[in-house]
């Protein structure tokens, strides 16, 4: 089979590349952080054997895609009006939108907020989360000795200044570090005067399911792109709990699947555990929820044969797709 091929499409005021992969129904893959489209790699080619359209962006932020400099262009609302006005610059009414990580934050809101544009959706790793009644940096773990990873995230330039030292051993530690592989306890805490490197795990060989060409093709789009542009997406999360406060208690009412790995760390966040066995609260048409045992963060990338059968059997099952 071929090759995924490249292009750049505008949408909503920006450029993005995109990669795309086969004819058929459209399922459009929004990728987390730190990654690319290329998190997608195993999807595409499966997706389109199946006799669907895959398209992957490089979401804003990213790789070839545009990279505002003001950090309020990365709200909710102008992640998912990229991917509304990817599809009209695809001329496609409607796609199942797939997440994963940052990129399933953007599915299920885009699920949310246009269901007669998304008439499914699929979530790995983050699943949907009811808008809470705080702001949402306020309920973030903190101690005396270290904070949440996210809260190291929020002052501009800090993150930066240590993530672009070396994309390489950046992208190399942090894929391994919270992957089902590694035996730390991942990167959720970060000591306060140490970086957020400083306190995972480097792995001495790489697993089995990332090569290092895998990584040297993150790096080179990091090298390039820098950090700046994903950053921006955590430094909105209280300006999204803003902006979200019109829809809060709603629920999305389209058909939906989630799947994460059992060693995944937001499986662990607080308060996860009674989100996921009360999900079908707030996604009434949820047809299954997946653990997928041994895996780690980096769910479509650690267990693609799994992930890809389970994506494949939830599209053939929608009404009018199979």
């Amino acid at each position: 089979m071929s090759e995924p091929k490249q292009r750049i499409v505008a949408t909503n005021g920006i450029r993005l590349n995109i990669a795309e992969h086969g004819d058929g129904p459209p399922v459009l893959l929004c990728h987390g952080f730190p990654e690319s489209w290329y998190s997608w790699r195993h999807q595409l080619r499966a997706l389109a054997a199946a006799g669907f359209r895959a398209i992957a962006p490089d979401m804003r932020g990213y790789g070839k895609s545009d990279r505002p400099e003001a950090v309020d262009q990365y709200t909710l609302f102008h992640l998912v009006g990229d991917m509304v006005g990817l599809l009209d610059a695809l001329e496609v009414p409607s796609a199942v939108i797939v997440g994963h990580d940052w990129g399933a934050v953007v599915a299920w809101h885009a699920a949310l907020l246009r269901p007669d544009r998304f008439h499914a959706v699929i979530g790995l790793s983050v699943p949907f989360r009811p808008r809470a009644n705080a702001r949402p940096t306020s309920l973030m773990p903190r101690t005396a000795d270290s904070q949440f990873y996210q809260l190291y995230f929020q002052q501009p330039g800090v993150a930066e200044a240590e993530l672009e030292r070396d994309p390489r051993a950046t992208v190399r530690s942090m894929l391994y570090a919270v992957s089902g592989d590694a035996s730390g306890g991942g990167i959720s805490m970060v000591p306060h005067g140490k970086s957020l490197l400083q306190a995972v795990e480097a792995p001495s060989n790489l697993p089995r399911w990332l090569s290092e060409s895998d990584v040297d093709f993150y790096a080179g789009e990091f090298q390039r792109a820098g950090f700046a542009g994903g950053l921006n997406w955590y430094r909105n999360i209280d300006r999204n709990w803003e902006l979200m406060a019109p829809f809060a208690g709603a629920r999305i009412k389209v058909p939906a699947l989630y799947m994460a790995g059992d060693r995944d760390l937001v499986v662990a966040f607080p308060g996860m555990d009674q989100l996921l066995a009360n999900l079908r609260n707030f996604v009434p048409q949820i047809r299954d929820t997946l653990m997928l045992p041994g895996c780690g963060h980096w769910t479509q990338q650690e267990r693609p044969d799994e992930v890809n059968a389970a994506m494949i059997e939830f599209l053939r099952g929608l009404p009018g797709r199979g």
